[in-house]
């Protein structure tokens, strides 16, 4: 399983790559093979503001709906409109063509809160 080292990691199994004051989102390779396969990812507007911990958006698989957890908070900047069309992107390359959104960050502090690849790893391995 590809856990990318340039990455933070949330709980939650959302990715976070910082990019200039920055953060593009995405869900980790470990959550894509939990639900299956992706038939629809709903996400924010850009403008829309996102908290942490808090709901920003969801992806519904053949199996399930599952909610996205932001990792932090913040405007969002960007979204990933071609997951509207193609959200099997999510399946095939959840950390290139699946990123979810870009936000403008509240607060650079919230992303001390966030797993290395290696801490997310154990987290992983215990579930």
């Amino acid at each position: 399983m590809s856990l990318p080292k340039d990455l933070l990691y949330s709980e939650e199994h959302e990715w976070v790559k910082k990019e200039d004051g920055k953060v593009r989102i995405g869900i980790t390779e470990f959550a894509q093979s939990e639900l299956g396969d992706i038939v629809f990812v709903e996400l924010p507007e850009v403008g829309d503001e996102i908290e942490a911990d808090e709901p920003f958006g969801s992806v519904e698989s053949v199996k399930t709906v599952s909610e996205l957890y932001a990792p932090v908070s913040g405007k969002v900047v960007e979204v990933n409109e071609d997951l509207e069309d193609s959200p099997e992107f999510v399946n095939e390359s959840p950390y290139e063509k699946a990123w979810m959104v870009v936000v403008e960050l509240s607060s650079e502090s919230e992303l001390d809160e966030l797993l290395s690849s290696e801490k997310y790893e154990e987290v992983i391995s215990e579930s």
